[in-house]
């Protein structure tokens, strides 16, 4: 059984912690906040910065698919040989 010394102890404890709970509860919830708005802030500017190179990158892919392709070549067929490697040059 308990005594009055350990009650008295215990009540204590819970006094404690009811006055740390209700002194600190402020502070705590700042910080957890400043977290999330540090985080949001992040998180948006990654998104930003994703952006700013995505846009571009696209923008570069699709006008380079939209232009004609060219070959380089003579108008009429070109004799191709397979395995020979490259043709020597003409004098």
């Amino acid at each position: 059984m308990a005594t009055d010394a350990t009650k008295q102890t215990a009540g204590l404890v819970g006094i404690g912690a009811a006055a740390c709970a209700a002194c600190c509860a402020a502070p705590i919830i700042g910080v957890l906040a400043a977290v999330g708005f540090v985080t949001t802030m992040a998180y948006l500017t990654v998104g930003v910065i994703g952006l700013a190179v995505a846009v571009p990158l696209g923008v570069w892919v699709h006008r380079r698919r939209r232009e004609p392709m060219t070959c380089v070549g003579g108008t009429g067929p070109t004799p191709v040989a397979i395995g020979s490697g490259p043709a020597p040059p003409s004098d």
